[in-house]
C-alpha cells in the first residue's frame, strides 16, 4: 500500500506571506527577533523536512514491497518443502506432521448435519402450533364475510 505524501498548508501560507513581507522590505525587522531572515529560514526548514519524510515514505513503500514479495516467495518454498516430505515420506507419516503437515490418519473428516426438522433451515415453513386453549376470533363487525376489521 503506498502511503500518501505529505504537504502543508501551513507552508503554503507562509510562503505566500513570506512574498508579500518581501515586497515591504526584503531586509524587514518587526523587532523582538521578528525578522524576515528567521522568518524564511524556518520556511525552508519546514519544506526541507517534508521533503525528507516524503522521499522516506517512498523508502519505506519500496521496503514494504520487497517484505511482500520475499513473503510470498518463503510461503511458496514453505509449500514446497511440505510437498517434498509428502513426496519422500508420504501424507501419512510422522515426518509429514513433524514438517507441519496434517497426517492422513489424523485429519478430522468434516460432520454433516442430518436431515432433521430443524428451525436453523430457513427453506423450511415456519409453523406455528395455535394453543389448545385459544378461541378462534369471531367477526365482531356484523358484516357477515368473517373477516375482524380492526382500526
Amino acid at each position: 500500500m503506498v502511503r500518501p505524501k505529505r504537504s502543508s498548508a501551513t507552508l503554503q501560507s507562509a510562503e505566500k506571506r513570506e512574498a508579500g513581507l518581501q515586497s515591504i522590505s526584503p531586509t524587514l525587522d518587526l523587532g523582538n527577533q521578528l525578522t524576515l531572515e528567521g522568518y524564511s529560514t524556518l520556511i525552508q526548514t519546514l519544506r526541507s523536512q517534508i521533503t525528507t519524510y516524503n522521499s522516506d515514505l517512498s523508502s519505506l513503500d519500496n521496503l514494504s514491497r520487497k517484505i511482500k514479495d520475499t513473503e510470498q516467495q518463503l510461503r511458496n518454498l514453505s509449500e514446497q518443502m511440505l510437498l517434498g516430505v509428502a513426496a519422500k515420506y508420504g501424507k501419512g507419516s510422522g515426518e509429514y506432521g513433524k514438517a507441519g503437515g496434517i497426517p492422513k490418519g489424523e485429519r478430522r473428516r468434516p460432520t454433516r448435519k442430518k436431515a432433521t426438522e430443524s428451525s436453523d433451515d430457513p427453506l423450511q415453513p415456519l409453523v406455528i402450533a395455535a394453543p389448545t386453549n385459544a378461541k378462534i376470533a369471531e367477526p365482531i363487525n356484523g358484516n357477515g364475510n368473517g373477516k375482524v376489521l380492526v382500526s
